[in-house]
């Protein structure tokens, strides 16, 4: 579990990568610059860790691009102390980001083994959310809500109404929406049924399982 100068220096140079490619949230750059996001892939994946690229972790799922993870981070606009909810766990990289962005961080994750992999994880390298549930992600997290975002980090075939119920009035959803190909969709909770749609163009993600449990 060590985190050393080179992969400092790499981590910088991910973050120039970022800029390049349009990210500006100062916040969301200075989160991506300090996680170390190589403790969070598989020991031989540790050379990977920072070019910005997605790699497989556990369970048939995803570590995700460091570009989407930023892109996804940077469209919630979190503020510090906001009750963020976040459907899929996985690795617990955008967790983490989450959290240095000063989020209060609810996190579902639907794969067993993965569950329980990042829930010991995290806190081992002092990331702590206020809660990690195994559970299915389609339902949310009534008993939590509002929430003042919700990002979802798998692709799903539809927007879960729970989701958007579940958003406080200026609220944020960002959910990459698709079958093969996801459009990352951003809806704004603007009244009790009025929903403001913006739309980002395709990105692919592993898909947001339902109804295992």
């Amino acid at each position: 579990m060590k985190d050393t100068f080179k992969h400092q220096g790499m981590r910088q140079q991910l973050v120039e990568t970022l800029i390049n490619k349009d990210i500006k949230d100062k916040g969301v750059l200075k989160a991506i610059g300090k996680i170390p996001r190589h403790l969070f892939m598989d020991s031989g994946f540790i050379d990977h860790a920072y070019q910005d690229k997605a790699f497989p972790i556990a369970a048939d799922q995803t570590i995700s691009q460091p570009y989407t993870v930023a892109f996804q981070s940077e469209l919630l606009k979190v503020q510090p102390e906001d009750k963020v909810l976040e459907i899929g766990t996985g690795s617990g990289y955008q967790t983490a980001v989450l959290l240095e962005l000063g989020a209060k961080v609810y996190s579902i994750e639907r794969q067993k083994e993965l569950f329980k992999k990042t829930s010991k994880f995290l806190p081992k390298i002092g990331y702590r959310a206020k809660q990690l549930i195994f559970g299915d992600g389609y339902k949310g997290l009534p008993v939590e809500a509002p929430f003042q975002s919700i990002i979802v980090t798998a692709g799903a075939p539809y927007v879960p109404n729970p989701l958007l119920s579940q958003l406080a009035i200026g609220g944020r959803l960002v959910i990459p929406v698709g079958d093969k190909v996801q459009v990352m969709t951003l809806f704004i909770r603007k009244g009790p049924k009025e929903f403001e749609k913006h739309e980002f163009g395709d990105f692919r993600f592993v898909p947001m399982l339902e109804d295992k449990n």
